[in-house]
């Protein structure tokens, strides 16, 4: 049996994979590794407790009339373009560099159907798992979006971090934002214990999933990138991994200024800066 077929049948998925990896091909693998982290580019950038970033949701919402369907494709625009800026596709040894986006129920999850649609359109040859899906018209017409776009969805989590490692050469964490409290439920508690094995690099939107919005998590998930959306997040301090991004540069001044948020300028057009 060839290598992508033996792949295929121990996922039971067989023909969403060889679309995510590529039929014929090895699985994604980033070579050369990308540079290390540089010093931090925004000194005195705030870092935002769990109620302070809601509070700046609820402004951008009431009292700027932005939708949330409105800030989640810049969010989820600004997810994509910071992967592409650490993860090139080129840099990918497969002609096919497939990512594996893992969504929850939340805004969060949303970001990564966002994500995942862009990607596509970057390039990328993205695969999606999404287990538990509102019955919201925001997130049906996310998902129907990227179906349209032929965009695989997984109907199992493969049960192995080596599965994983195979298949795809990145994973993107969408599955819990900085609302998240308290115990991680099923089957999100099996899915980050995956995800914790694997030896490619893992992408975080806000935060790690898993982590408290506040203390971190040294036990928990360890990504090679974060991508921050309006503000970091007070669990930032405690990223080691590679890449720090702030994304989703939408935050108008006078409300940066309320916040004491010290942004710093992003550069020329660009939707994400990289922090460290």
């Amino acid at each position: 049996m060839s290598r992508p077929r033996r792949v295929a049948a121990l996922l039971g998925l067989g023909l969403l994979l060889s679309r995510a990896a590529g039929a014929g091909h090895c699985p994604a693998r980033l070579w050369p590794p990308p540079p290390r982290a540089m010093q931090s580019a925004a000194p005195g950038l705030k870092f935002l407790g769990q109620k302070e970033a809601q509070a700046i949701d609820q402004e951008l919402f009431q009292e700027y009339g932005f939708s949330v369907d409105q800030l989640m494709e810049l969010a989820g625009l600004s997810c994509a373009t910071a992967v592409a800026k650490a993860y090139p596709a080129s840099s990918f040894t497969s002609s096919q560099p497939a990512v594996l986006i893992v969504c929850g129920p939340g805004n969060n999850g949303g970001d990564g159907l966002v994500c995942a649609r862009h990607l596509k359109m970057f390039g990328y040859q993205p695969t999606l798992y999404y287990p538990k899906r509102p019955n919201k018209p925001l997130f049906e017409g996310l998902t129907t979006q990227c179906k349209k776009m032929e965009i695989p969805f997984l109907t199992e989590f493969p049960s192995e971090a080596a599965l994983i490692d195979e298949a795809y050469g990145l994973v993107v964490d969408a599955i819990f934002g900085f609302s998240f409290q308290g115990a991680v439920r099923e089957p999100f508690g099996a899915i980050l214990g995956t995800l914790e094995k694997v030896t490619i690099p893992v992408v975080s939107i806000d935060i790690p999933s898993g982590w408290d919005v506040e203390k971190g998590n040294p036990g928990g998930l360890q990504p090679d990138m974060l991508i921050s959306l309006t503000a970091p997040k007070a669990a930032a301090r405690h990223f080691q991994g590679r890449y720090h991004f702030l994304g989703g540069r939408f935050v108008p001044e006078a409300l940066q200024k309320k916040y004491a948020l010290n942004l710093p300028p992003y550069p020329e057009t660009d939707s994400v800066l990289r922090l460290s």
